[in-house]
C-alpha cells in the first residue's frame, strides 16, 4: 500500500484537483478519565473557569476550523457543519466526547473530526488540571466516514479500541 502523503520518500500534500466535490461525513470519539477529585470539582463547578464541557465543546468546534493549520498536510476544508457532543458518563468517572464534521469537498473530514475531539479533550484536561493533574486522555478514534471514492466506513465492535 503506498502512503499517499509522500512522493519519492518526501512529504507531499495530495493533488485533489481533478476530484469531484461530494458530500463527506466523519464521526470520531475520545474519552477523558476523570479523578476522583476531578469528578467532583466538575460536577461542583468548583474549577473557577467556567463550565469545562461547554468551553470543551465550543473549543472542539474552533479546533475542527483550524485543522489545516495543525496537521502539515491536511487540506483546508469549507466545513458545512461541526458538531460536538461532550457528556459526563458518571458512573464510568469519565467525560465522552463525539464530534461530527461535514464538507462538501475533495477530501474527507476525518482528520477535522479526530481534531475536534482531540481539542476538546484537552481542553477539559486545562479547565480540570487545578483539580488534579492524573486524568487521562484515550481513545481518540475515527468511528464513522462516509463519501468520497472510498465510501463508507464504520468501525465494527471487536476492532482495536472498541
Amino acid at each position: 500500500m503506498d502512503l499517499t502523503h509522500f512522493k519519492d520518500g518526501r512529504p507531499h500534500m495530495v493533488d485533489v484537483t481533478g476530484k469531484p466535490a461530494t458530500f463527506r461525513t466523519a464521526t470520531a470519539e475520545a474519552f477523558v478519565e476523570l479523578t476522583e477529585e476531578a469528578l467532583k470539582a466538575l460536577e461542583e463547578g468548583g474549577v473557577g473557569k467556567g463550565d469545562p464541557l461547554a468551553v470543551a465543546q465550543l473549543a472542539g468546534i474552533m479546533a475542527a476550523k483550524k485543522t489545516a493549520d495543525l496537521i502539515p498536510l491536511c487540506h483546508p476544508l469549507p466545513l458545512t457543519g461541526v458538531e460536538v457532543r461532550v457528556e459526563l458518563e458518571r458512573e464510568r468517572r469519565r467525560v465522552r466526547i463525539e464530534a461530527t464534521a461535514k464538507t462538501k469537498a475533495e477530501t474527507g473530514v476525518e482528520m477535522e473530526a479526530l481534531t475536534a475531539c482531540a481539542v476538546a479533550a484537552l481542553t477539559v484536561y486545562d479547565m480540570l488540571k487545578a483539580a488534579s493533574k492524573g486524568l487521562v486522555i484515550s481513545q481518540v478514534r475515527l468511528l464513522h466516514k462516509a463519501g468520497g471514492k472510498s465510501g463508507e466506513w464504520r468501525r465494527e465492535q471487536g476492532t482495536p479500541g472498541v
